[in-house]
């Protein structure tokens, strides 16, 4: 049985590619701070979903509560359970939580990552995988994305540091010959989200009667990824590791391929529509009207995400499934029954 290291498995994503991973038959070892950055009942919750999914499946399950700044205790856990594939999707999340306090993003999402990374070249890691974000594309309104555009002009320290990430990894995996693959995430959603995104503050409000607040008139885009979706994304990367790119070409450099074993992916739905949209099927779904209040586009916030998925397509197949009207759906009654309303 193969061993995979996921940290921030208490996370949104970190938890249903836990319980996916264990379906399949793998030994799982979590790591996650549980930090009160939003909900600390919720992600317990999503850890007893994991305990609970682990008994009628047939891989394994450890969990360990820790931040991955503390290298002493990871490499603990290097030495035990010696992972073949460390996924690491620990970071200190939101974008306008690093307008507020941005040496948490330093110590979780630079510090920390350079942990988990060394360890895997230290202890033979056979393929490393890690979030990215659509925030690197920054300032760049060429839709779609595409992993071949520059992302030299974030608009948030958060996306500074998402870009430092794919930075060393790929410098690990030139130097070292880590095979690593960062995955650039596209507005995540569905069952067990996150609190602090949109499609939960605002089923929150129109449930509850409460105003929602809508920036820039609902104008901005988004490319709303259902977290199915994501997590066979991470799960074909897992069976498939990175490689180097024979047509590389280092008078013209493209970045979406290297001559090192790294890859960089969109990881999105592919169909953006404006957040009024969203809203709109948000309120049908629920059955209840939002009560609006229209503000100006927030500092850090980009106008636009739209994911160009071909490239990851080519590598893994992949295709995502789920609609944006039946992935709503499935989020709304969800949250009915988890918060019994």
């Amino acid at each position: 049985m193969d061993t995979i290291l996921v940290t921030g498995n208490a996370g949104f994503i970190g938890a249903s590619l836990s319980k996916k991973l264990i379906h399949k038959g793998f030994r799982v070892i979590g790591v996650d701070n549980l930090n009160n950055y939003y909900s600390v009942s919720l992600k317990k919750d999503r850890l007893k979903k994991i305990l609970k999914y682990t008994k009628n499946n047939k891989g394994e399950y450890r969990g360990f509560d820790f931040s991955i700044e503390n290298i002493k205790k990871l490499e603990k856990l290097f030495t035990k359970y010696r992972p073949k594939v460390v996924v690491n999707l620990a970071a200190q999340a939101g974008v306008r939580y690093s307008l507020i306090d941005p040496h948490q993003y330093v110590q979780s999402n630079l510090v920390g990552f350079h942990n988990i990374m060394f360890l895997s070249k230290k202890y033979d890691v056979k393929n490393f995988i890690y979030a990215s974000s659509s925030s690197v594309y920054g300032g760049n309104t060429n839709m779609p994305f595409n992993e071949s555009q520059s992302v030299d002009h974030p608009v948030s320290f958060y996306a500074a540091t998402k870009k430092c990430n794919e930075i060393m990894a790929h410098s690990y995996s030139h130097i070292y010959d880590l095979p690593t693959t960062g995955l650039r995430f596209f507005t995540v959603y569905g069952p067990w989200g996150r609190p602090d995104m949109a499609p939960m503050i605002f089923t929150k409000a129109i449930l509850s009667g409460d105003e929602i607040n809508v920036f820039n008139n609902g104008e901005m885009m988004r490319d709303f990824t259902y977290i199915d979706d994501v997590v066979d994304a991470i799960v074909g990367c897992i069976y498939k590791s990175a490689e180097s790119s024979k047509g590389f070409d280092r008078n013209k450099p493209d970045p979406s391929i290297s001559f090192a074993k790294h890859k960089i992916f969109n990881v999105g739905n592919g169909n953006p529509i404006k957040l009024m949209q969203f809203i709109e099927l948000l309120e049908l779904s629920i059955g209840k009207s939002a009560k609006k209040i229209f503000k100006p586009m927030q500092t850090g916030d980009v106008m636009a995400t739209s994911a160009n998925i071909n490239n990851l397509n080519d590598w893994i197949g992949y295709e995502p499934k789920v609609n944006l009207v039946e992935g709503i759906e499935k989020f709304v009654r969800w949250y009915k029954k988890y918060f019994a309303v």
